[in-house]
């Protein structure tokens, strides 16, 4: 069996894989996992939230995130817990994210304009 330091690794690599479809960045470079806790039976929690109440795809990305999770080896359970304290801000991005989506201030309109311009960012 797995230890947990392990499958805590895959799971960060399964996270990783999966983006906001709107935003073209992983969910865990976005900030948008706030905890991951794995019991030593390999029963996961994660406690996640979105960069706005409104997006159009919040059923759909928890459900992602919890069949990918599910599916990694060692895990036997796995529950996503949508969250809405504390509110999402941009500057929970890491700084690839931030890099990635040319969010750094810099006072040059960028491709950051059109996110916060759709209200996929505040």
């Amino acid at each position: 069996m797995m230890n947990i330091a392990e499958i805590r690794d895959r799971i960060d690599g399964v996270l990783r894989s999966i983006r906001d479809p709107e935003i073209p960045v992983n969910i865990v470079e976005l900030g948008l996992i706030y905890q991951l806790d794995i019991s030593e039976g390999g029963a996961v929690a994660i406690r996640m939230t979105l960069t706005t109440p409104n997006c159009p795809v919040a059923g759909d990305l928890l459900c992602e995130v919890e069949q990918k999770v599910r599916a990694v080896e060692g895990v036997t359970e796995a529950r996503v817990d949508l969250v809405w304290e504390p509110p999402w801000q941009k500057d929970m991005m890491s700084d690839a994210a931030k890099l990635q989506l040319d969010m750094f201030d810099g006072g040059i309109p960028s491709r950051k304009d059109k996110f916060i311009k759709l209200g996929k960012l505040r």
